[in-house]
């Protein structure tokens, strides 16, 4: 089992802050314990600490007195410690950090299998379904999650499990059993023993917990409404998704409105496994003890989909990044120094739907922003799903299926494109194109790049987009070359930048554009 005192998994980047690139040097028990004791929130979620003569767990930054070296261990998921019978700290909730970027900056099978967990695939499909998923044997799936993650699938599911039911334990008023099923515990009981074991209280007393102050103060349930804090780490630019999402909103199915650069809120329906939900985003304000965080409304959800939900939003803005240490490589380069300087802590753009992604990239091909918007939004109002909600966006996006059924009678423009994006269309409807955040970037864009009318610029973009990868440089793309060209970058020469060339690509991206996002190819 995977512990950091013996066989350190994280490394350090130049600053000496913890960094989880691969191409870095492993840590020893010393560089964790000098994490510990600063209390720097910025390794939250990043590894977890386990305290021998408490038998508790606790994030680096927890605010309780540091603990003598020869009383802890460091494991890297919460899932580990729990799996060595230690129940989560009250004072310091580690199981509400921002999730490991680790998930977001490796390739390996450990990373894709946690993005997949996070999504809810192990409640819905079992680990065969998630070892089907990852094109591995449930039996070396197991293998490899314990030795890299210090925990087999069931464990990091049901540590999942657990997050889900204290969020509806502590901010919904829904009674203990419809939790424990919406969780996805299979009894009462079982939901009864896992609350006792990880949190060291009945669901009971741990409801009572949620005025005490030991809970996010804002998060609760009213009217239907779940509100939920989603924390990241900083620096954290809440202007460039604004800006992002505020210039591709579809009408019917997304809806922007305020002011990127301050006060914004971001709403759109989202399609989660038992159907429709509506989120509303939007940046956080007022003091917070363990860091920033964007304020998130769910509504008309089965309860059933809220880790789904939190792990879409959470994809949807790179939330789990961190970009301190991205930005620590890339100002290594004087020519993208300044450019990060005047906007740290940029994330890369998400979706919470890899065929939407797919569809929406493919018709905003070599046209405006402003054109692929209009056309986006026909095909919505014309074949995705009405919801029947008068609170905000009320269209779903169109299914695979309806696209491949009906997208000729829809899409307009030349016939090659309709071609190409019905094809597509076809092809994820039919499952014979695999498309998931669990497929390794390099894959995926093997993949992508088989299907017709799908070239270099829209396969990096898709899957730089659905797989969160941090080394994707879009070179092919026209305002990224501008931009290079601009600061006298050539672009076949960044291997310096590796393995954060997507986040590059923001920044160049943002240079050449600012907050005029209309011409866009």
């Amino acid at each position: 089992m995977a512990d950091f005192r013996q066989k350190p998994t994280i490394a350090p980047c130049q600053s000496g802050r913890v960094s989880t690139s691969p191409t870095t040097p492993d840590l020893d028990f010393d560089t964790f314990y000098r994490a510990l004791s600063a209390r720097d929130r910025r390794f939250d979620g990043q590894f977890f600490v386990t305290v021998h003569t408490t038998g508790i767990y606790c994030r680096p930054s927890c605010p309780a007195r540091t603990p003598l070296p020869a009383n802890v261990s460091f494991v890297p998921t919460a899932a580990a410690a729990q799996t060595r019978g230690f129940r989560a700290c009250r004072r310091c909730a580690p199981d509400a950090v921002p999730g490991s970027p680790r998930w977001n900056a490796n390739a390996d099978l450990g990373a894709r299998a946690m993005r997949l967990i996070t999504d809810g695939v192990v409640e819905r499909d079992g680990v065969d379904g998630l070892a089907a998923a990852l094109g591995y044997s449930p039996r070396h799936l197991t293998r490899v999650l314990n030795d890299e993650l210090g925990a087999g699938p069931l464990a990091l599911a049901r540590a999942h499990r657990a997050t889900n039911a204290r969020i509806l334990i502590q901010r919904t008023t829904m009674p203990m059993a419809d939790v424990a099923f919406a969780a996805g515990f299979s009894s009462v009981r079982q939901f009864n023993d896992t609350i006792r074991e990880i949190f060291g209280l009945t669901p009971t007393r741990l409801r009572a917990l949620r005025g005490s102050g030991a809970t996010d103060p804002d998060a609760h349930a009213e009217g239907g409404v779940i509100s939920l804090r989603l924390p990241y780490r900083d620096p954290f630019d809440a202007s460039w998704p604004a800006t992002l999402l505020g210039a591709h909103a579809v009408d019917s199915m997304e809806e922007f409105t305020g002011d990127p650069a301050g006060d914004w809120t971001f709403a759109r329906v989202l399609t989660l496994p038992r159907g429709n939900a509506l989120v509303r985003i939007s940046p956080g304000s007022g003091p917070e003890r363990h860091g920033g965080y964007l304020r998130v409304d769910l509504l008309h959800l089965d309860t059933r989909d809220l880790g789904a939900a939190v792990s879409r939003v959470r994809r949807l803005l790179d939330l789990d990044a961190d970009a301190a240490a991205a930005e620590d490589v890339l100002r290594r380069d004087p020519r993208l120094a300044p450019l990060i300087d005047a906007g740290p802590g940029i994330r890369l753009p998400g979706s919470p739907d890899p065929a939407e992604a797919l569809i929406r990239t493919m018709m905003g091909q070599q046209i405006s922003v402003r054109a692929a918007r209009h056309h986006v939004g026909a095909l919505v109002s014309a074949l995705g799903e009405t919801t029947g909600w008068t609170d905000g966006p009320e269209r779903a996006f169109p299914t695979a299926t309806a696209i491949a059924e009906q997208g000729r009678s829809v899409l307009r423009g030349p016939r090659a494109r309709v071609d190409a994006i019905v094809a597509a269309a076809s092809a994820i409807a039919e499952n014979s194109v695999e498309l998931h955040q669990g497929v390794a970037a390099s894959e995926l864009r093997a993949r992508l790049l088989t299907l017709r009318g799908v070239g270099a610029w829209t396969a990096d973009y898709v899957t730089m987009v659905v797989t969160g990868d941090p080394d994707t440089l879009l070179h092919h793309d026209l305002v990224v070359r501008h931009a290079a060209n601009d600061l006298g970058i050539d672009l076949t020469a960044t291997q310096e930048w590796a393995p954060w060339r997507s986040y590059a690509s923001m920044h160049l991206w943002r240079h050449r554009l600012g907050q005029q996002l209309g011409t866009v190819a």
